[in-house]
């Protein structure tokens, strides 16, 4: 294992690796290297603008794969960014090759994940007041269904674009706790449609994902990532795993439209995100 410092940041790789081309976008001030993806990423800072920058190419302490292949998956990604740009989802600057591996640069969001499973890992993540994911879930219920409203807006438009979202869970989200904004932060695995599951279990956390996530050869659809979309209500609006009414904030009408998303027959679902999300706006309001 090597300690690598880049400015006043420390961070620890399984090889030594050359950063030296980050000085051009800025000062580090932040990094983020205990991913499973093979990327590392990090805030720059320069003449007072912040950036987040994704590099694929290094071997992360985190990391058991091939640093090509992680360089690829970032390559296929850019795409995904470009045409699906919404204000739901951080904006991409930039994108190169540089040195053995690949860069994209965005907008920096003042943001935290909801996840954190690197400081506060389970069952901290839940019950330690530090948590952001414990201080979302005590935001008043009407803030958290505004950040509900981006998540569902933003994936009927990638349905509309006849995309669907693989790898979603709160793990790609960032909640600003001063401005009360949520950005999706991580598409990498979107898939055009149509996509068909290739791998058995798919990528992503199995608390946001349906049946066919686990079935070879199944369709992957609007209809799975309504599924997704009920399992993310449940998670910031319920008990998570635990769908019981008991444990629900958001009120009877939004309860039995959050359980029928999640129906593990897809018959028994909505059809589509955009059907699912009118449902929903029409029990909200």
């Amino acid at each position: 294992m090597i300690e690598t410092k880049i400015d006043d940041v420390i961070f620890k790789l399984q090889e030594e690796h050359d950063f030296g081309w980050l000085a051009s976008l800025g000062r580090v001030f932040q990094v983020f290297d205990q991913q499973d993806s093979g990327n590392i990423s990090f805030g720059v800072e320069k003449n007072g603008e912040r950036l987040f920058v994704k590099y694929a190419g290094a071997k992360a302490i985190t990391f058991s794969g091939d640093p090509q292949d992680a360089i690829h998956q970032l390559k296929s990604a850019i795409p995904l960014y470009l045409e699906l740009s919404h204000p739901s989802l951080i904006k991409l600057v930039d994108h190169f090759e540089v040195g053995s591996g690949y860069a994209a640069v965005f907008e920096w969001f003042e943001g935290e994940t909801l996840h954190p499973h690197w400081s506060f890992p389970p069952p901290a993540k839940y019950n330690d007041p530090r948590s952001p994911f414990y201080r979302f879930k005590n935001l008043s219920v009407a803030q958290r269904l505004d950040a509900m409203e981006r998540i569902f807006s933003f994936h009927a438009y990638i349905e509309k674009n006849n995309f669907v979202a693989i790898d979603f869970y709160d793990g790609s989200l960032l909640y600003n706790f001063s401005k009360n904004e949520t950005k999706i932060c991580d598409i990498d695995l979107y898939q055009r449609r149509p996509y068909f599951n290739t791998m058995g279990r798919l990528w992503g956390s199995s608390r946001f994902m349906s049946p066919e996530e686990f079935t070879l050869g199944a369709e992957i659809d609007g209809c799975t990532n309504v599924f997704n979309m009920g399992a993310t209500a449940f998670a910031l609006l319920g008990g998570e795993r635990d769908r019981s009414f008991e444990l629900w904030e958001a009120g009877e009408e939004l309860y039995q439209i959050a359980l029928k998303a999640v129906e593990p027959s897809r018959e028994n679902r909505y059809e589509s995100v955009s059907a699912f999300k009118m449902a929903w706006d029409s029990a909200v309001k």
